[in-house]
Parts: C-alpha cells; structure tokens; sequence
C-alpha cells in the first residue's frame, strides 16, 4: 500500500512538473538547434496567395533576421492539429533548411511575443522583389 501511494504521488508530480514547464526559446535558438549558423537564402511564402519571395541580398537576410530573432516562442495549451496558415518561412544556411510558419515550429503550436504575424506580414509586403 506504501508503495502504491508513493508512486502515485511521484506519477502526480511528475505531471504536475510537465504542465508548469513551459518551455520559451527564442526564433533563433530554434535555427541555431537546427545548426542553422550562415543564412544564406530566406523564402517567405503568403499562405493565403501561394505566392513566395526568396530573398539573397545578405543586408536584407540580415535585416529580416534582426526583426525575428528575439522573439519568444512558448507552446500553446492547445495542440490540436489545425489547417491552413498565414505566412512559412524557410531559412537555408548552404543545403541544410529549416522550415516553420507563424504559429507552428516542428509539430508544436507556440504563440509568439512579440506576435510574429505583423513583423512578417509587413516585411513581406515592403519586400521589393517580385513574386514567385
């Protein structure tokens, strides 16, 4: 009876524990997991167009990054699957990528702060290269 109440007990701790552990990572701490280091080649693609702009000019990979960085992603409570998103965005450093949208790194769903969606959504919209 000891033994069961004790394990009992740790199981709920242990759960307890994994709900309380949300766990916040910065947008390039994710990259740099991914063993992203030199980016050199950026897609951003409109989810509700298809429409996609790459970017290579290594000052606007650079500013772009700049804008992304530091923001702070922490998994949402609720991870169940949804369709459709607003803007993907692809990184390449030589042939390695890491692919991701605004809302879901991987297969976790994570808010951002500061919400990611306009930072991106203007970016793209200034971006002065043409549509593919």
């Amino acid at each position: 009876m000891k033994k069961s109440m004790f394990l009992i007990l740790f199981v709920l701790l242990v759960l307890l524990f994994a709900c309380f552990n949300e766990k916040k990572q910065s947008l390039e701490e994710f990259f740099k997991d991914a063993k992203i280091i030199n980016v050199d080649k950026i897609i951003i693609q409109d989810g509700s167009t298809g429409y996609s702009k790459t970017i290579t000019k290594q000052e606007q990979i650079g500013e772009f990054l700049n804008l992304i960085k530091d923001i702070e992603f922490t998994p949402q409570d609720n991870q169940e699957e949804r369709v459709g998103w607003r803007y993907g965005i692809a990184l390449f450093d030589g042939e390695k990528e890491f692919k991701f949208t605004l809302n879901k790194i991987d297969n976790t769903y994570y808010d951002s702060k500061p919400d990611i969606h306009p930072i991106v959504e203007n970016y793209y919209k200034q971006l002065n290269i043409v549509e593919e």
